[in-house]
């Protein structure tokens, strides 16, 4: 299959699992994860309507997105991989959506850069809802003092919660548990789900999921 079969076959599994789940199949995002793909593995994808894309690591997304995002300005970039805070003003300077806040370290340096940059960023909460200790994350316990922090105190577009589950384990009971922390916090996103359990993550009530393996082959 091409990479545009494979990202129109993602569309359609995407599609069938909002139906079940008694949903429009507009109402989630797809986010296609280009990370350790070149310029020339993503531009078909673009050409096909792709228009929201995923990147791990700040510096790889530097070397190939802004020419991308020159050509085609709709793109919308997400960074959904760790980041340090001594990259936040080149995050905040390249993507339009950071999904992984998980301290407040991160958070403040971030709050701090968009104020500087004026630009418009808007946020996700990373909740280690496994409480796996090699993982980055804010504990689920803990969910409600840190949107508070980063909506109230620093003055960021908190749009939603993120989350990772532990490889080993029924993803379920941790899309169900991310979901209950984002209403209970008032927050209308939910970024969960990647090539191997997407389609049960919308079953949960994703907004965005992170798919690339299944649309770009593997890495």
């Amino acid at each position: 299959m091409s990479v545009e079969e494979r990202l129109q076959d993602v569309r359609d599994k995407i599609a069938k699992a909002a139906q079940e789940a008694g949903r429009e199949p507009d109402s989630v995002s797809l986010v296609a994860v280009s990370k350790t793909f070149d310029a020339d593995h993503i531009r078909p994808t673009i050409e096909a309507g792709q228009r929201v894309f995923g990147e791990n690591r700040v510096q790889e997304a530097q070397g190939k997105w802004p020419a991308l995002k020159a050509d085609t300005p709709a793109i919308e970039l997400h960074l959904i991989g760790p980041l340090q805070s001594n990259k936040a003003a080149d995050a905040v300077a390249l993507f339009d959506v950071v999904e992984t806040v998980d301290r407040e370290k991160i958070a403040r340096a971030l709050a701090e850069e968009v104020k500087r940059q004026g630009r418009s960023i808007r946020f996700y909460i990373q909740v280690n809802t496994g409480l796996e200790p090699q993982k980055a994350g804010i504990a689920p316990d803990d969910v409600a003092a840190f949107v508070t922090l980063c909506r109230d105190d620093l003055g960021m577009q908190i749009e939603g919660l993120m989350c990772i589950p532990p490889v080993d384990e029924n993803p379920g009971p941790h899309f169900a548990l991310l979901a209950k922390l984002a209403g209970e916090n008032g927050l209308k996103k939910l970024s969960m789900g990647m090539s191997g359990d997407f389609e049960t993550a919308i079953g949960f009530g994703a907004t965005s999921v992170r798919v690339g393996s299944a649309i770009f082959g593997t890495r």
